[in-house]
């Protein structure tokens, strides 16, 4: 089955590349017909996405198969892989239908509001009644065991502050669309169904995780926010990101509050499967202390560069593939921050099957000790030669009752 779809791909892509290669002017340089293939491609993807399902990515083999997924919404939650895979969100709790798209009162929340589902004290699998954009008026404080499940409507969360995951556990994010996230705060805001308190001003993040763990985002498209797309600080481990779409946002991702905040020392991130899309300047992601697994990610965009750290994070690069800029001072995929060379050099950075293209170019750093790697390793990573098939679908999916996402 796989095999049959891979070849499906294939025979589509021919198509796709035919115009480029009968063009009637020459290239006279050949890694520019690599950039115009690859930018077909990216183009087409998104039509394509319905073949993913057998492709190789393991989550969507998971359950995208299933043309009942809408009466089977809560196995999503057995399909987590990576440091984040024992995120059950609100798998073992009921189904909450948002069908109010507003947020009038972010102390006393209506019922049938996105913010009334997530503060509850029991766990949800939270969906939506219909497609809608909600434009928060303060932060998504998030109550433990919640899912927010975005398939079979077109839900972005846009244009106000965005979801805030603090002090909680087993979350799952999927197939929202997030994007031109705001600053909030200097109000009340509720987070549970028996307290409120004062929130100073937010970051503006997509989504922030602060001091959480066993958190999932997967199957999300963020965009052009005032902070992060995803931030995690602050003692936050266990978590994965997986087949988001990030496109035209400076400071991607955080993770580790700072170089003197010692607990990020146990964070443990998986990120894995996503598309680092157009317009994008750097931080995919930016590491500091911990762990972190970057496995099998489609980079087809930075200004500055993809993955940075500092204060000794150890970082496994596998599988992955990385289309460098025309720029020819922005090849280097990684960036040592705020240190030495004699410091950086001991950090294990490591690059192994990773694909180099358009002059990309990876710095190792480390002794590569065995044990520092085993903690920075999640899953197996695939070849990155199959990492346009495994990425394909990434950002939200276009699922409907009855057929397959």
């Amino acid at each position: 089955m796989a095999f049959a779809t891979l070849s499906n791909v294939l025979f589509l892509f021919s198509f796709l590349f035919v115009p480029l290669i009968i063009s009637s002017s020459p290239v006279p340089d050949p890694e520019l017909v690599v950039q115009e293939v690859h930018r077909a491609v990216n183009a087409s993807r998104r039509n394509l996405a319905y073949l993913s399902c057998g492709a190789g990515n393991p989550i969507d083999d998971c359950w995208r198969c299933d043309p009942n997924w809408e009466k089977n919404r809560q196995r999503l939650a057995d399909c987590a892989i990576g440091f984040g895979k024992n995120a059950i969100g609100g798998r073992d709790g009921k189904i909450y239908v948002v069908t109010d798209s507003g947020d009038d009162d972010p102390v006393n929340p209506k019922p049938g509001t996105l913010r009334h589902a997530v503060i509850q004290d029991e766990p949800l699998w939270i969906i939506f009644a219909r497609d809608m954009t909600i434009q928060l008026k303060e932060e998504l404080i998030m109550n433990s065991f919640k899912t927010i499940d975005g398939r079979g409507a077109s839900v972005h969360i846009a244009g106000g502050p965005c979801i805030t995951i603090q002090f909680v556990t087993n979350i799952i994010i999927h197939g929202l669309n997030i994007h031109d996230c705001k600053q909030g705060g200097n109000a009340m805001v509720r987070d549970t169904p028996r307290h409120y308190g004062w929130r100073t001003i937010s970051d503006g993040d997509g989504v922030s995780i602060f001091g959480s763990s066993h958190i999932w985002v997967d199957h999300c498209s963020l965009s052009n926010c005032k902070d992060g797309l995803i931030d995690a600080i602050y003692g936050s481990t266990a978590i994965t990101i997986s087949n988001n779409y990030m496109t035209h946002h400076d400071k991607v991702m955080l993770l580790g509050h700072s170089d003197s905040y010692t607990k990020d020392k146990n964070m443990q991130v998986t990120i894995a499967f996503n598309h680092f899309g157009e317009g994008l300047v750097q931080r995919m992601p930016r590491c500091r202390y911990g762990y972190f697994h970057v496995v099998n990610n489609d980079y087809t965009h930075w200004e500055m560069y993809a993955i940075g750290g500092s204060a000794n994070p150890t970082i496994n690069s596998q599988g992955n593939r990385f289309l460098a800029p025309d720029d020819r001072s922005s090849k280097e995929v990684t960036k040592h921050e705020d240190a030495p060379q004699s410091e950086w050099k001991n950090w294990n950075w490591r690059s192994e099957g990773d694909l180099m293209m358009n002059g990309a170019f990876f710095t190792p750093s480390g002794a590569g000790a065995s044990s520092s790697y085993a903690k920075a390793s999640s899953l197996g990573a695939r070849p990155s030669s199959l990492v346009g098939a495994i990425t394909m679908g990434a950002g939200t999916l276009n699922c409907r009752k009855g057929s397959r996402c």
